[in-house]
């Protein structure tokens, strides 16, 4: 499979089409992330204290300008996700690959955001069905992680359903934060 970070691959189904972000989606992403019902879902683990929480699309354009950059030094991938329906943006999916001193390496470790309309078992799952098999090449990872708190438990259960497992392990941040509350799927042998 072709480099993730020279040409960023689309996926899609009936209902959505993950593609990556763009600065046109700044007004789209604005109601995610200025969704506070919403924000409580968000992992910003290891975010140097960002919350996510965006009040204006002055902001929020900054917020791209930086996925931008950071897909651009091979640092994380960050996909829109579109809702085909309704033709707006609802989320985003970011990826990349970890390695790290802790049970997290060699490992996809992968956030989505979505407004809290979506945060829905079924929708969940036929966001991630999207990227979870292709992460694990696209990535050169051996297992994706991704964060649930308990209180997320339309999150909870599409993840299970999905074939992900709780972990106690803990992932340790560049500050030596311990960060828990994570959910893993290994890549089938």
């Amino acid at each position: 499979m072709e480099d993730v970070y020279k040409n960023c691959p689309e996926f899609e189904d009936e209902n959505y089409f993950l593609r990556m972000v763009c600065m046109e989606d700044k007004k789209d992403l604005l109601k995610v992330y200025f969704d506070k019902a919403a924000l409580r879902f968000f992992n910003s683990d290891n975010c140097g204290n960002n919350d996510f929480y965006y009040t204006t699309e002055r902001r929020m354009g900054q917020a791209i300008e930086y996925w931008l950059y950071e897909y651009n030094r091979k640092g994380f991938v960050r996909w829109a996700v579109v809702s085909k329906p309704i033709h707006e943006v609802i989320g985003t999916i970011e990826l990349f690959h970890r390695d790290a001193d802790d049970y997290f390496t060699n490992c996809g470790l992968l956030k989505l955001d979505i407004r809290s309309d979506y945060e829905k078992t079924s929708e969940i799952i036929e966001i991630l069905r999207l990227i979870i098999k292709p992460a694990f090449t696209l990535f050169q990872c051996n297992k994706i992680a991704t964060k649930a708190v308990v209180t997320a438990t339309q999150r909870v259960q599409a993840l299970e359903d999905l074939g992900f497992s709780y972990t106690d392990e803990k992932l340790i941040g560049h500050d030596e934060t311990v960060y828990s509350s994570y959910f893993v799927l290994h890549q089938e042998k």
